[in-house]
């Protein structure tokens, strides 16, 4: 008999309420609990959903096997660690953390207990159902824009971590070698990179949150030709001769990526996948780009957990 994992959310926000959801309607999941601070908060999501609510960590953990973690970004890795520590498989909302040492932690804790630890970058789904990974050519060059307009949520961390990872991390996963020189420039809302990497292959990435709309595009450049993407009509174009999925915005991926995310974290604990989408060590190495970035340009850092 297949097991059900009893599955909990940490944070009780926007996202949260997303990853609750979809532990409700996958199959190898029962949402158990919500935990946040605001228990008040935590019962507004949990109660309609069938779910316990906390507001005490220690007892949220004895009741789930699995954790997604959806607080704020600045405050993601204290309760993943704690989840570790205490033998939970994780996934956490990206930015994985904030800091380089403490996402150095997470990866060392979950590969020390043989832990599944995932992050939701789930665009890379997206690159999956299109094809995009299936192409054989190495790309010669990537331009991605990623703006929008100001909004109350991820004030916490700059525009690096809250927008540009996504695309950073979409290019360490199309990349073929390792970054070795960068350049940026901008501020904590607005910041353009420019990574070179090892084999020449470079990547330009722009971020604003502080734009009049929203835009979110790639361009990959292969010798055979150019992909180009709009991740908000689900649209692209294809000129390079090897075939991409015309209709992935219909596959279940492309559907749904959190859910295919969330349900790959899943078939990964379960034993029914060798691993989930985005590990933590590939998110890890996205948020590493991503702080360099902020340092090259003089950004301000964001604080430490405390």
């Amino acid at each position: 008999m297949t097991r059900t994992l009893k599955a909990g959310v940490a944070g009780a926000g926007v996202f949260g309420g997303y990853h609750a959801k979809k532990y409700v309607q996958l199959p190898q999941a029962a949402l158990t609990a919500v935990f946040d601070l605001d228990i008040a908060r935590a019962r507004a999501l949990a109660e309609p959903l069938g779910a316990a609510a906390f507001d005490d960590y220690a007892a949220f953990l004895a009741a789930v096997d699995v954790v997604t973690v959806a607080t704020p970004a600045i405050a993601h890795a204290a309760p993943a660690l704690a989840a570790l520590r205490a033998g939970r498989h994780v996934y956490v909302e990206k930015p994985l953390a904030v800091t380089a040492d403490d996402a150095a932690q997470l990866v060392a804790q979950a590969a020390a207990r043989g832990l599944v630890l995932a992050v939701g970058h789930q665009e890379r789904l997206v690159f999956a159902a299109m094809g995009l990974f299936d192409i054989p050519e190495a790309p010669l060059r990537l331009e991605a824009v990623r703006l929008g307009p100001l909004s109350p949520r991820n004030l916490d961390v700059s525009t690096a971590l809250d927008l540009m990872v996504h695309d950073i991390d979409l290019g360490l996963a199309l990349a073929r070698d390792k970054p070795s020189w960068m350049k940026a420039r901008g501020s904590a809302d607005t910041l353009t990179a420019d990574i070179t990497f090892d084999d020449g292959f470079t990547a330009s990435f722009q971020a604003s949150r502080v734009a009049p709309e929203r835009r979110r595009t790639m361009k990959v450049v292969y010798p055979s030709g150019e992909v180009e993407i709009d991740f908000l009509t689900r649209l692209f174009r294809n000129t390079t001769g090897f075939p991409l999925l015309e209709d992935f915005a219909d596959s279940p991926a492309g559907r749904d990526p959190l859910g295919a995310s969330v349900g790959g974290f899943l078939d990964a604990v379960l034993g029914n996948a060798p691993r989930p989408a985005v590990t933590g060590e590939e998110a890890q190495a996205a948020l590493n780009l991503a702080l360099a970035a902020d340092a090259v340009a003089g950004v301000e850092s964001v604080p430490t957990e405390v």
